[in-house]
């Protein structure tokens, strides 16, 4: 007989399952379209509904603040895909994933955060920031992410 622990791993909060979870079945979602026979511009239109709806669901503080992201970024770089990334909104180039936004609420979090992925250029000699907390959006902040984003895509 083996005394081999029969416990289950439990290193992940919750929250990281349940955003893994989402992760699998966007992927899975993204995967259907593509061996769909429809336009590109249909499959994109998809994805941008899957991201407002997933913004519709946050808290109304959240909602508000994801919502303005969302704005800016389509607004101003209109080459970021939105997309839905392990559950968030997040926008890629390219196929590759820049930036996505994290409601506070989603990881039980103080603050609602921007963060960019390491396909953003924003290094910055051997130490740089790959995310933001967000508490509003404010023009200051409209300004702040704007400069971010390109950098983050050039």
């Amino acid at each position: 007989m083996s005394n081999a622990k029969t416990s289950t791993y439990e290193g992940f909060t919750a929250e990281e399952r349940a955003a893994m979870k989402e992760h699998a079945q966007d992927q899975k979602k993204a995967a259907r379209r593509a061996s769909q026979r429809v336009s590109q511009a249909d499959k994109a239109a998809e994805a941008t509904r899957d991201v407002l709806a997933k913004i519709a669901e946050m808290q109304p503080s959240d909602r508000a603040m994801a919502e303005a992201v969302h704005d800016i970024i389509t607004s101003t770089f209109p080459a970021l895909a939105p997309k839905l990334w392990y559950g968030m909104p997040a926008y890629s180039l390219n196929g590759k994933m820049i930036c996505y936004f994290q409601s506070a609420e989603k990881f039980k979090a103080r603050y609602a955060t921007l963060g960019f992925s390491d396909h953003a250029s924003l290094d910055d000699g051997t130490m740089w920031p790959a995310a933001f907390a967000l508490t509003q959006v404010t023009p200051e902040t409209t300004t702040r992410i704007t400069t971010l984003l390109h950098q983050a895509t050039t």
